[in-house]
């Protein structure tokens, strides 16, 4: 007797979820994994997350939280009280699993091409325990085709079928980090499969823990869904970046144009320059994106440019602060400078591809003794630095020839930061609205 599933019995996997007695894998328990993970044990699922990092394991199974986007009680309840909430390491377990859910990163090589190394690895331990009935859904960022070229072909050397034995999709995650208004959960989601039984069993899925989804007709138009949207931010935060240099070299204020045309009421977003691009998107998208259209002989050329403008950012950071320095006599060279913020926006602790690192990196290198502070990041290291947050108090910040704001952080003191140093180069505009203590002040 066959072991094959018919097509019908997708109603079987669908009532599961929908009763929420399927079983979910989590694959991956970072940013995206571990919120993704609780939204569905909060609904009731139970839930377990897969994780090669014993220290995420150890964490969640004892309920405590390491990313800021989930709260700490919450996922203490889940794993500790209610018990739908468990970590492992065991990839064995994947074959108990009825939804299996990829959240890991896909970073670039030093070549900037695709590494999609994680997701393979992963693809291949569902594949070695792969069971009729089951759904296999990936949300790590990649190139148009990856699901049915890459991800299919590896489910199904199996001898299990797409669409009959077990079910396919992509659904590209939006994280947000720090964002306090929109969650994993009222983050409307798209969803595309790699057939129309798997897409029935998809748009289930994610129906019982997201307000909004949206199907399309493929997992390749959701895969380029995700990689526009970052593109689309990436290439727009390069046309602000570019108008800031070149409004350095015209002795205008770059904010001060910013603000001005944002009072246009229609046909213009606000998008503000900054030290570069960082984080699991910005940076890395577009260059799937790039990459992918080289097969089909198309030279994105745009999308490039706007890659070369924001990484050319930190080196223009540095040749400012070197051009400030130089005005009041001084050098570079032994020059104490203080940076404020390392991670790669706002508010979190996420230094994931972090510009900041970058500048901090530039100036070491041209032998400045620098120091940073930032309440989110107590310790970076990156193998050429291997330094601790410093308290930012008044004599920390008078010791320094120079202070540069790249991360705008708003359990800063900006005031007491104008108050307090010589020499401040603010790259985010944090100082707006403070109208004392500028003499020293100047603007990205």
């Amino acid at each position: 007797m066959s072991t094959r599933v018919a097509p019908a019995h997708a109603g079987e996997l669908i009532r599961k979820i929908e009763n929420r007695t399927a079983l979910v894998g989590v694959v991956g328990l970072g940013y995206v994994g571990l919120p993704l993970a609780v939204e569905k044990a909060k609904v009731g699922f139970r839930v377990v997350g897969f994780d090669r990092n014993a220290s995420r394991v150890a964490s969640v199974n004892m309920g405590v939280n390491y990313i800021d986007d989930v709260r700490d009680a919450e996922l203490r309840d889940l794993a500790l009280d209610h018990r739908r909430l468990e970590a492992t390491s065991e990839w064995a377990r994947l074959a108990e699993m009825d939804a299996i859910v990829i959240c890991v990163p896909t970073p670039l090589t030093r070549n900037l091409t695709p590494d999609l190394q994680f997701v393979e690895a992963v693809t291949r331990e569902v594949a070695r325990r792969l069971r009729p009935g089951q759904f296999v859904s990936l949300e790590s960022t990649t190139y148009p085709g990856t699901t049915e070229e890459l991800i299919k072909p590896i489910l199904e050397s199996t001898g299990l079928r797409e669409g009959e034995d077990f079910h396919l999709a992509f659904s590209p995650e939006r994280v947000d980090p720090g964002n306090k208004r929109f969650t994993t959960r009222n983050t409307s989601k798209v969803v595309g499969a790699a057939g129309p039984g798997s897409l029935d069993v998809a748009l289930a899925f994610y129906r019982q823990t997201i307000v909004d989804v949206v199907p399309v007709t493929s997992a390749r138009v959701a895969e380029m869904v995700k990689v526009f949207e970052n593109t689309f931010r990436a290439v727009n935060i390069a046309l602000v970046n570019e108008m800031a240099m070149l409004c350095d070299r015209m002795g205008l204020d770059v904010w001060e144009v910013l603000d001005a045309a944002g009072t246009k009421p229609f046909g213009i977003m606000p998008f503000y320059p900054g030290p570069g691009v960082g984080g699991h998107c910005i940076p890395l998208d577009p260059h799937y994106l790039e990459w992918k259209a080289r097969e089909f002989n198309f030279n994105t050329r745009f999308i490039a440019l706007a890659g070369e403008i924001n990484r050319r950012m930190p080196e223009f950071v540095v040749a400012k602060a070197m051009r400030i320095l130089s005005d009041h006599g001084l050098g570079l060279l032994s020059a104490r400078i203080l940076v404020l913020g390392l991670a790669y926006k706002k508010d979190v602790a996420d230094a994931r591809e972090s510009p900041c690192a970058e500048v901090l990196g530039l100036l070491a290198e041209r032998g400045a003794r620098v120091e940073y502070h930032d309440s989110h990041v107590p310790h970076f290291g990156d193998g050429r630095l291997d330094l601790c947050s410093v308290a930012l108090t008044a004599d920390a910040l008078d010791m320094a020839d120079l202070v540069v704001i790249l991360t705008d952080h708003s359990d800063v003191d900006y005031a007491f930061v104008l108050r307090h140093a010589r020499l401040v180069l603010d790259t985010r505009n944090a100082t707006r609205g403070i109208k004392a203590d500028r003499e020293g002040l100047v603007l990205l």
